[in-house]
């Protein structure tokens, strides 16, 4: 198992957490395996930013970017070289700290 840092964040985990997941996982589904409500707004289909995290530490140990990945994440609020969609970045064997950006995308929920 990987253990996973949460740092605060003041909606989705205001005390900040440690949970522990699985290899292969990717980190939105281990978050909301463990009651973090990350937005998802595509469903995890690589059509949005909203599951958008930093990886403060174990970048490196997640899978790498696609093209679609990439493309998208130019979009995301707070952008940073360390910064992946939840929804596919895969968990590798290195514990990680990762950061939920304060704001987001998503046009849905501002009712645009």
């Amino acid at each position: 198992m990987t253990q996973i840092v949460i740092l605060p964040h003041p909606t989705y985990c205001p005390e900040g957490t440690v949970i522990e997941a699985t290899s292969g996982e990717s980190i939105c589904d281990a978050l909301l395996n463990h009651d973090i409500e990350i937005e998802h707004a595509c469903e995890k289909s690589v059509a949005c930013t909203t599951c958008h995290v930093v990886v403060r530490e174990g970048y490196a140990s997640l899978n790498e970017l696609d093209d679609k990945e990439e493309d998208l994440l130019d979009m995301a609020w707070g952008l940073e070289a360390t910064s992946r969609l939840s929804c596919q970045a895969l968990i590798g064997q290195e514990d990680l700290v990762v950061e939920i950006p304060k704001y987001t995308i998503n046009h849905a929920s501002e009712n645009h």
